[in-house]
């Protein structure tokens, strides 16, 4: 069995307007919270074996933030297709990984995540910045995920229920 956890980017800033939506930063809120999601994998005692982000800057700083938190000693993938992510480029990402990642967090942006979670648990769940989900998946390798697989939504954390 295969774990996915999806993390939609905290919160970003919109203070510099002429910013190209790709290089927007986290806000105050969004540097708190990123954090607090890793503490949370790893009072969970689910560190992930591999992150995949967004190359979006307010994904990429999420995506670190979480990993310097949580413990994660690897070097994060950057999937630029993340950025405007569908499920079919999520499957085609996930269906391509080493069998040896069981725990894999995906870090990319709404609507695409939460069109992707709905896809996978077959309802739909609001995923608003820094949420996280857990799922396990019915699967022994990545290469049988695909848009067929039905997964399990384990948790689903919010950053504003976590206490501070």
């Amino acid at each position: 069995m295969k774990s996915l956890l999806i993390l939609r980017h905290a919160k970003s800033s919109w203070k510099n307007q002429y910013l190209a939506d790709h290089e927007r930063p986290l806000n105050k809120r969004g540097k708190r919270d990123a954090p607090r999601m890793g503490l949370l994998l790893r009072k969970e005692d689910i560190v992930p074996d591999l992150i995949l982000t967004s190359s979006a800057e307010r994904a990429l700083t999420t995506a670190e933030a979480v990993a310097d938190a949580c413990g994660f000693g690897e070097e994060m993938r950057v999937e630029r297709s993340f950025y405007h992510g569908s499920t079919s480029v999520f499957c085609e990402v996930l269906s391509q990984l080493p069998e040896e990642c069981s725990s894999v967090l995906l870090v990319g942006h709404n609507p695409g995540l939460e069109n992707f979670l709905e896809d996978l648990i077959g309802q739909w769940e609001r995923l608003p910045t820094a949420a996280l989900a857990y799922l396990s998946l019915p699967i022994r390798s990545w290469a049988n995920f695909d848009e067929e697989i039905e997964g399990h939504l384990e948790s689903l954390w919010l950053p504003r229920e976590l206490p501070l």
